[in-house]
């Protein structure tokens, strides 16, 4: 099993930039599909990106495409998101998962606060 660590959230006003990182220990994160995962308060989780074995294929949500870049770091086994152009509507807690498939993820980690301000 892997245990995921993200990290890298915070207070940003509308327009800037952030990166998000997690960080997996106890097995490699390329043996599994990953993806990022936000929750904004009163809302479900919303599946914001994702990315294959071994870095392919991505998939980015609607409401993020051209903005969110997902990437992975074989040597650091660390999943990235980097934020552009951020908007209120993406203040949520993220959280990065891992599992077989991006419909049955298994691992969770413990999720990071990112708050937009206008």
């Amino acid at each position: 099993q892997v245990q995921l660590v993200e990290s890298g959230g915070g207070l940003v006003q509308a327009g800037d930039s952030l990166r998000l990182s997690c960080t997996g220990s106890g097995r490699a994160l390329t043996n599994y599909a990953m993806g990022w995962y936000r929750q904004a308060p009163g809302k479900g989780h919303e599946f914001v990106a994702g990315i294959g074995f071994n870095g392919a294929p991505t998939y980015y949500q609607d409401s993020v495409k051209g903005r969110f870049t997902i990437s992975i770091d074989n040597a650091k086994n660390t999943l990235y998101l980097q934020m552009n152009s951020l908007k209120p509507e993406d203040t949520a807690v993220y959280s990065c998962a891992a599992g077989r498939t991006w419909s049955s993820f298994t691992y969770w980690g413990q999720g990071t606060q990112v708050t937009v301000s206008s």
